[in-house]
Parts: C-alpha cells; sequence; structure tokens
C-alpha cells in the first residue's frame, strides 16, 4: 500500500515549510500542483522536500488543481491537503486508517466529535452548515461538515468522483459523488488551524453560491440516472 499527497498551492512559499514539517516520513510521494504562482512557491518546495513532484496547473481554481494532481498521483490512497496550513499533516494517519479499515473514502469533519477550527467564520460556519443540510435532504446523506478540504480515498475509485470542476465547489462535489457511487463514506474529526501566512482566495458569498449550485445540478442528475446508494458514517 502506497500514499500520495496531493497540495494544491498558490502563492504559498512562506507556509510549506509548515506544512510539508508536519507530513509523516511514511508517505510514498508527495505531489505539488502549482497555480503558476510567482512567490517562489516551487522554489522553496524542492529546496525542503528534493523528492517532490511539482505538476504544473493548466488552468485555474482549486478543483482543476485537484484533479490535474490526483491523475499525476501513483499511490494507492490519495490524501488532499490544502497548502496555508490550515491542514494537520499529522491527522493524515487517522485519514489512512479509515481506508485501510474498510472505507473508500475518509471525509474530514471539523464538527464530528473530537474535531474543530480556529478558522472559521460565523458566516461561514452557517453557511457550510445550511449546506450541508441541503445536501442531506437532497441526496440522503448524513455528513457533518459538506466544505472541507482534507479527504483521503482509495486512488481506484478515482473515475467514480469524476471531477469537472475548477472552483472551491469540488469538495462537495467530491461529497456527493463519493455517495451517489455508493463508496462507503467514513468521517474522521479533523481539526482546522488558521492561514500561517496570506490570504485565503476563497469568497463566502461567491464560493458558496457556486457550492449551492453544484448541489442542485447534482441532484438533477441524480433524479435522471444513479440514485444515491451510501451515506457517510461517523
Amino acid at each position: 500500500m502506497s500514499v500520495s499527497v496531493v497540495v494544491p498551492a498558490l502563492n504559498e512559499a512562506a507556509n510549506l515549510p509548515h506544512v510539508f514539517a508536519t507530513l509523516p516520513s511514511w508517505i510514498d510521494e508527495v505531489i505539488l500542483v502549482d497555480g503558476n504562482s510567482t512567490d517562489g512557491t516551487v522554489a522553496v518546495a524542492r529546496s525542503i522536500r528534493p523528492g517532490l513532484r511539482v505538476v504544473t496547473q493548466t488552468r485555474r481554481g482549486k478543483g482543476n488543481a485537484l484533479a490535474e494532481g490526483f491523475a499525476a498521483a501513483t499511490g494507492d490512497i490519495i490524501v488532499m491537503i490544502d497548502a496555508d496550513g490550515s491542514t494537520d499533516g499529522h491527522e493524515i494517519f487517522a485519514f489512512v486508517t479509515a481506508l485501510v479499515e474498510g472505507a473508500d473514502f475518509a471525509k474530514g469533519s471539523r464538527y464530528a466529535p473530537g474535531g474543530g477550527s480556529d478558522d472559521l467564520s460565523p458566516l461561514r460556519s452557517l453557511g457550510n452548515r445550511a449546506l450541508t443540510l441541503v445536501t442531506n435532504r437532497l441526496h440522503g446523506t448524513r455528513y457533518t461538515d459538506l466544505c472541507y478540504g482534507y479527504n483521503a480515498f482509495w486512488a481506484r475509485h478515482l473515475d467514480a468522483l469524476g471531477l469537472d470542476c475548477d472552483g472551491f465547489e469540488v469538495e462537495t462535489l467530491m461529497n456527493i459523488r463519493a455517495a451517489r457511487a455508493g463508496l462507503v463514506i467514513r468521517e474522521v474529526p479533523s481539526h482546522e488551524r488558521s492561514r500561517i501566512h496570506g490570504v485565503s482566495n476563497l469568497n463566502a458569498v461567491r464560493d458558496g453560491w457556486r457550492v449551492l449550485r453544484t448541489i442542485l445540478r447534482e441532484h438533477r442528475s441524480a433524479e435522471s440516472s444513479t440514485p444515491v446508494h451510501a451515506a457517510a458514517t461517523i
């Protein structure tokens, strides 16, 4: 069993030393997906981790970055983390354990017992909870945290996720399609840290609407095709 970690990054040079320091020594591959950074992100990353693989994005957005990183991964298990220091690499063990114990898709949750966040504003938390509720009602899932970017899955299920979006709605799309594909999903408690340096590219209102449109679009698609076969278990 081999583990690939995919890290999408855009101008995160100041954060990568911390992020890479948290990664377990036993992972087999780290793939940095660079969104054409201008701050030396790639050079810093390579100086810290000589065996790093770098993929340069062909388009823009987190969804595209993850899709290209996943396509380049060679591990049996793929883990996705953020480059801003908000996701703790020490938690990768818990995600991999969930997969080894039988899950197909291990989904991070800041709201599951043992999870938490130092970064969620009241507005973002309210929006996330509302979008999670809509998803659960429309798609028959039992998620506690829809919009969180810490997830892991067996690489053999990549085709089932069928990533075809470019933006921050990518986590929502993955969660819905994993359920529709009948994958065994397990939520993993995760504690989100605050971004260390820089400013997030996330816009709560704009990206919230993108997430909602994704939820509704996938619901319309599900009505005429494959229904949800599995719900998240905690």
